[in-house]
């Protein structure tokens, strides 16, 4: 039987010639007047290709390559997508809690099939979404997945888009939905052969290489490049939404900025498929336009990571003040960012040494817009030696910490193993094949980490693969008493946030946070619920009272005031929603 006539394409106005190479045969190509080379021939539905630029013997791969079974610098594979998956209706993210995964730390295996066994874990747990750090085709067999160069495949140490699709559906089977990490503001320095293809990369830089080409000449492509791969990961594999990796460094001089566009197209596919989809930035502008409707102006995502409300946590559970927490650690600094989401809004920061940030409209902007954590993998893996809050704060400093995250008006989201006070760390690790880009990251990295003070010698070497398996979930922690009682904290506190209707009013000015800063406690008021916090080493009497809820420690509730034990918590539901009288903010 005769194999399918296939058609390929690839844009490639650089190269005087393009030709397919099909299983070792070579194919002429036609050039089209938009840069576009295409062909058609019979193919199988898995066959092995490239193409070859003008006369370099060497085969490139497909710059959307669906699938590259042998690596990123090897021949691209062939891959249908299956029929769409039915009986799910998708997940909307107001109220919602998130489960931020490496794939390749969260098992001992390090697969999408792997993973799939602890799915039940996350059920139990409470959480509403997984986010799955990237998973696109990156150079060499492990690594965090920033450094993808093909956007369009799945690593194939995690399995390849089979597995994906597998683990995509294993999770709505159980109700989960499933957002995907994407990075398209760099490529790796790895594969990355887009160059020789075209002006795939645009002749500014940001910190980590050359930027993409989004608003420079021939950027049209460009941009179709990065919308046909996002919306692609929700359409084909069924994914709920995307995290969308640093985009201040996205850089658009354009009318329409590409996010606003990638939004426009995200809602319009969300319409066809019947489903919510979620687009989440990381950005560190402190930019309400980000999360703004676009009928206001804004660019219409659904939400942002909001780095200032765990800044301003950390510090003040943690004592901490190096590098970017400078600004950070006071209670009015915590009090402040809980009520107006951004502690920067304009305002002078000493660690960037200029004003920074735009105050967000509390009245107009709800609170699930932004993501609530006290932990992810940047504030984990850009620490020396990739310690967790468990390794130096006390039992009742999490505890205090999570309570604030997960009961705050803000989208909750944790970082795998969390939830149990994980013991092993989880470090920056990278496996590039080149000898001189295993020596520059790990340059980098110690030049990165004495701007924070930490000792050279402290810098576990990137390139050793005992980093990454020292990054490895133990997942015989949480069957032991002092992780067992953390577990069943975090899984108390995400059925309060599910169960308790204040907890759903996500509205920002509807928010009372009271404070004293000498005696170390904090109020945050929630319409009748009072979240009061202790992070003093000492008992203090806290002017709030009612009926006890929840609590981590021994409370003691009288008529005018709660005395908390230190470095404790207790959710009470007061009979004055507005709050207390007092030092407020």
């Amino acid at each position: 039987m005769a194999e399918p006539v296939r058609e390929f394409a690839v844009w490639a106005p650089t190269p005087g010639v393009v030709r397919l190479d099909l299983d070792g045969v070579a194919h002429p190509m036609d050039r089209g007047p938009d840069g576009w080379w295409r062909t058609a021939v019979p193919a199988a539905g898995d066959a092995r290709y490239g193409f070859l630029l003008d006369d370099d013997p060497v085969v490139l791969p497909d710059p959307r390559s669906p699938r590259q079974p042998d690596g990123v610098h090897q021949r691209s594979q062939l891959w249908t997508p299956p029929a769409p998956e039915t009986g799910w209706a998708g997940r909307a993210l107001p109220g919602a809690v998130i489960y931020e995964a490496h794939i390749g730390t969260f098992t001992a295996a390090g697969t999408l099939d792997a993973a799939i066994d602890k799915l039940d874990h996350l059920v139990d747990l409470g959480v509403d979404f997984v986010e799955l750090m990237p998973v696109n085709a990156f150079s060499g067999p492990h690594g965090w997945g920033y450094d993808g160069v093909g956007w369009y495949a799945v690593h194939e140490p995690y399995g390849g888009p089979d597995a994906l699709i597998r683990f995509v559906r294993a999770a709505h089977r159980r109700g989960l939905g499933v957002l995907l990490d994407v990075v398209f503001n760099h490529l790796g320095p790895s594969g990355n052969y887009l160059p020789r293809f075209g002006p795939y990369q645009s002749a500014g830089s940001n910190p980590w290489g050359a930027g993409i080409n989004i608003a420079e000449e021939n950027s049209d492509p460009v941009r179709a490049h990065i919308l046909d791969c996002a919306l692609r990961w929700m359409r084909d594999f069924g994914l709920d939404g995307l995290r969308l990796d640093a985009v201040h460094a996205m850089i658009d001089t354009t009318a329409v900025h590409i996010l606003e566009e990638l939004a426009t197209e995200t809602d319009e596919l969300a319409a066809q498929l019947g489903r919510p989809l979620t687009l989440i930035a990381e950005s560190d502008r402190n930019d309400p336009r980000l999360i703004t409707p676009r009928a206001d102006g804004g660019y219409g995502l659904t939400a942002q990571w909001d780095d200032d409300i765990h800044h301003a946590l950390h510090t003040a559970v943690s004592g901490e003040r190096q590098g970017y927490y400078r600004d950070f650690g006071s209670l009015e600094t915590l009090a402040r960012t809980l009520r107006h989401g951004f502690f920067h809004a304009g305002t002078y920061s000493s660690f960037r040494r200029r004003r920074h940030g735009r105050p967000l409209d509390t009245a107009a902007i709800p609170g699930h817009r932004l993501l609530a954590y006290t932990c992810t993998h940047d504030q984990i893996g850009n620490r020396a030696t990739g310690d967790r809050p468990s390794d130096y704060l006390s039992a009742g400093q999490l505890a205090l910490s999570a309570a604030l995250a997960l009961l705050s008006p803000f989208t909750a989201m944790l970082f795998m193993g969390e939830e149990w006070a994980a013991r092993t760390p989880f470090r920056f690790f990278s496996s590039h094949p080149e000898p001189e880009l295993a020596e520059a990251t790990r340059a980098g990295r110690r030049a990165e980490f004495a701007e924070h003070g930490w000792d050279a010698e402290q810098i576990p070497d990137p390139q050793d693969r005992q980093t990454f398996v020292d990054s490895k979930l133990d997942w015989a922690e949480p069957g032991t008493r002092e992780h067992a009682r953390m577990l069943a904290l975090y899984r108390d506190l995400i059925a309060l946030r599910h169960t308790e209707e204040d907890l759903a009013d996500f509205r920002l000015d509807r928010i009372r946070v009271d404070y004293d800063e000498d005696a170390r406690w904090l109020v945050l008021h929630r319409g009748a619920l009072a979240i009061a916090g202790n992070f003093g080493p000492d008992s203090v009497a806290v002017p709030v009272t009612g009926e006890l809820v929840y609590a981590w420690g021994s409370p003691r509730v009288g008529a005018s005031a709660t005395a908390l034990d230190g470095e404790s918590f207790a959710v009470l539901r007061t009979t004055t929603p507005q709050g207390v009288s007092g030092r407020g903010d």
